[in-house]
């Protein structure tokens, strides 16, 4: 050990600074007695050192150590009252992370010292742990934030409605890529490979989604499932280690620079809503034993548990103004000091409940909305959970993107063959304007999809009527029932010629759909080559083939498959008509009384009440007019051929064919008010021109 020299040290900012003397270390706990600093070496397995902190201001505790050094280890014990009845669970015998910790070192290890309780107590959570848990758990480390060289790092800032996100999983996307070296496989160097980001380029994505890559501790011990999809954070700040290469933070500074250079933003999704201690029988790894009553939501009748609209044990309580602190000042970090273009929250109405319901004006949603950081990058909310009132499609302030379950599931179920579904289906295909319209919203709020990592893949979705979640553990009981899929007559892997050639079908007419509807379009890794996850929609501890891209499987026709999405994407951006913020109007543009959007059935007539709910009708078109140009979409999900009449317009215009998802329309140029045979599951799109 250094010479050390104490000071008191002051109260902000929050988790442990360096200077050029030393390290002053913060930490927010309003219910602690005592806090401890203890000192590691470089390993984390021996303590070198305790220090009290010796003053505690606004309920922030804090030590300045003179002579410390950036990669010093570090953790904290915190004393005070063991009353799980009352909702105090402090345990000076646990050692635990800074919130504010920058990065981590060491494994955690599944013992009965992680837990606050004996867990051999029939008390359970009741009894008290004299165990020490700082040979089980990592570890905090002291963090220069200025030892990296960005050189001039200029973010993409993609206009929203230009965007096109790509959902990856770490290290599922590059775990067998074959031009990535071993070494690198699956983590964020893995990613900056030049390969990977010459592939997004090429693809004509925008916008890099990663899933959760806040430390989560994704290598369990025996007996433990793999935390793979990381939706269970242990810290807000440190990176995932088995991300990194040699433990190098600078690994996804360089991700982000490489990305960046291509044009391509990286977005974060990230949950704070919700932490790996969990519920009342969690271990106490960090917040639980700092001030339990203050970072989580507790149960008002009974405050040994927690209130939990999240599924996962214990909401995080953004209603405390130190709590919310903290997560702002994540975020605020990851957008300077990563240089990240913005997030992803998961579960964001928990985020945004004020005693327990769901309010616009919650300190989350003002905090970011006035933040003059998190104003300039992308916010894209899950709008639901599962606590009362969770469901809020449409209901996040102006500036939010959010996923829209809706446009997924009319968009399966109209392609499965379903009755009913083409009032639904026009909604969503036009940017989904009953829902975001009201609230005044641009056409982008609305992010489009088909498939993400919770659920199947877009290929297993035309492979398998069922859900097979066997590998899980769980007799198949995990995962969604509601997939909206059709196997297309045989459930799983075949040769059936016939049958691989509706889903071919099937799948190229849903990708086309997609890039083809307004609003912001999201494609899921993988599903540009078909890939599959066997019919498993809950993978989130399948760290194998289930979950890996599967690169060397990509033969002929799979790259047939991923150069007809990115043409449908470099479509979708050279008609240009998809760059429009505002929604539709339903009037005509000009004196020639063509509307800027018109729905037509086949009849080459505009759609009347009666059309709308002819319930087993399985096609529509609509037709888009901006300016001089005029484009029209046409969508058979029919198993069979059907005659359409293209509306008729002036004598002198012609539809040119831009796009035939099936490959079987024969003619380039059409006229005005020709009747043509729409190949069965298919989507054809015209331009009008003179």
């Amino acid at each position: 050990m250094p010479d050390i020299r104490v000071w008191e040290g002051r109260s902000y900012p929050l988790g442990a600074t360096v200077d050029e003397w030393g390290v002053n270390f913060a930490l927010f706990s309003a219910g602690a007695t005592k806090v401890e600093l203890c000192l590691f070496d470089k390993s984390g397995v021996k303590e070198l050192a305790r220090y009290e902190l010796p003053v505690r201001e606004n309920n922030i505790w804090h030590i300045y150590l003179e002579g410390v050094q950036p990669g010093q280890v570090y953790g904290y014990r915190v004393y005070g009252p063991y009353e799980p009845a009352k909702g105090k669970r402090f345990n000076p015998n646990k050692l635990l992370l800074d919130p504010y910790a920058k990065k981590l070192v060491g494994r955690l290890l599944w013992h009965k010292a992680i837990f606050g309780y004996d867990v051999d107590s029939p008390d359970k959570d009741l009894s008290f742990s004299t165990l020490d848990s700082a040979p089980y758990v990592p570890k905090s480390v002291v963090v220069d934030s200025n030892d990296f060289d960005w050189e001039g790092d200029v973010p993409p800032q993609v206009d929203a409605a230009k965007t096109v996100f790509y959902e990856l999983h770490v290290k599922g996307y590059t775990r067998l890529h074959p031009k990535v070296q071993d070494a690198k496989r699956g983590t964020f160097s893995g990613l900056a490979s030049r390969s990977v980001c010459e592939y997004l380029k090429w693809l004509g994505v925008t916008s890099v989604e990663l899933m959760p890559v806040n430390a989560f501790m994704a290598e369990r011990s025996s007996g433990q499932k793999e935390n793979f999809w990381g939706y269970e954070s242990l810290n807000f700040f440190a990176l995932e280690p088995s991300y990194m290469v040699s433990a190098d933070i600078n690994n996804f500074k360089k991700m982000v620079k490489r990305f960046h250079e291509h044009g391509l933003e990286v977005i974060l999704d990230v949950v704070y809503n919700h932490t790996l201690e969990g519920n009342h029988l969690g271990p106490t790894l960090c917040y639980r034993g700092i001030d339990n009553e203050s970072y989580y939501t507790l149960d008002g009748n009974n405050k040994r548990y927690y209130y939990d609209s999240t599924g996962c044990g214990a909401s995080f309580n953004l209603q405390n103004p130190y709590v919310l602190t903290l997560v702002m000042d994540a975020m605020r970090y990851m957008v300077e000091e990563m240089h990240v273009d913005g997030f992803r929250l998961d579960l964001a109405t928990s985020l945004a409940r004020v005693k327990q319901e769901f309010s616009q004006s919650s300190g989350f949603m003002m905090s970011v909305r006035q933040d003059e950081v998190l104003q300039l990058v992308k916010m894209v909310a899950e709008p639901w959970d599962i606590g009362i009132g969770g469901y809020q499609l449409g209901a996040f302030p102006p500036g939010n993107m959010e996923w829209n379950d809706r446009y997924r599931d009319v968009v399966r179920r109209f392609w499965r063959g379903d009755d009913r579904q083409i009032g639904e289906l026009a909604s969503r295909l036009s940017g989904s304007s009953d829902i975001f319209g009201p609230s005044q919203r641009t056409i982008w709020s609305s992010v489009n999809y088909l498939a993400v990592h919770d659920g199947m893949t877009l290929y297993d979705l035309v492979c398998y009527n069922h859900k097979h979640n066997q590998a899980n553990g769980e007799d198949n009981r995990d995962g969604t029932d509601a997939n909206w899929s059709y196997n297309s007559g045989f459930e799983g892997i075949t040769d059936n010629k016939e049958i691989l050639e509706n889903r071919k079908l099937r799948q190229k007419a849903m990708l086309s759909t997609l890039f083809l509807s307004f609003g912001t379009p999201m494609l899921r890794a993988g599903d540009e080559f078909m890939n599959t996850q066997f019919g498993n929609n809950n993978a989130y501890c399948q760290s194998n083939v289930i979950s890996y891209l599967v690169w060397d499987a990509v033969g002929s026709e799979e790259i047939a498959n991923v150069r007809f999405v990115k043409n449908l994407i470099r479509l979708r951006r050279r008609m240009g008509v998809f760059n429009r913020k505002n929604f539709f109007t339903g009037k005509p543009i000009d004196k020639s009384g063509i509307k800027d959007l018109a729905w037509y059935t086949e009849k080459g007539t505009e759609f009347s009440g009666n059309d709308w709910y002819q319930a087993n009708r399985r096609s529509l078109s609509y037709m888009v007019a901006a300016r001089e140009k005029m484009f029209m979409v046409i969508l058979n999900a029919q198993a069979s051929s059907l005659k359409w009449k293209l509306p008729a317009l002036k004598k002198a215009y012609k539809w040119n064919l831009l796009l035939d998802s099936s490959g079987k329309f024969e003619e380039e140029h059409c006229a005005s008010g020709k009747e043509i045979w729409v190949p069965a599951w298919s989507v054809l799109c015209f331009e009008v021109k003179k």
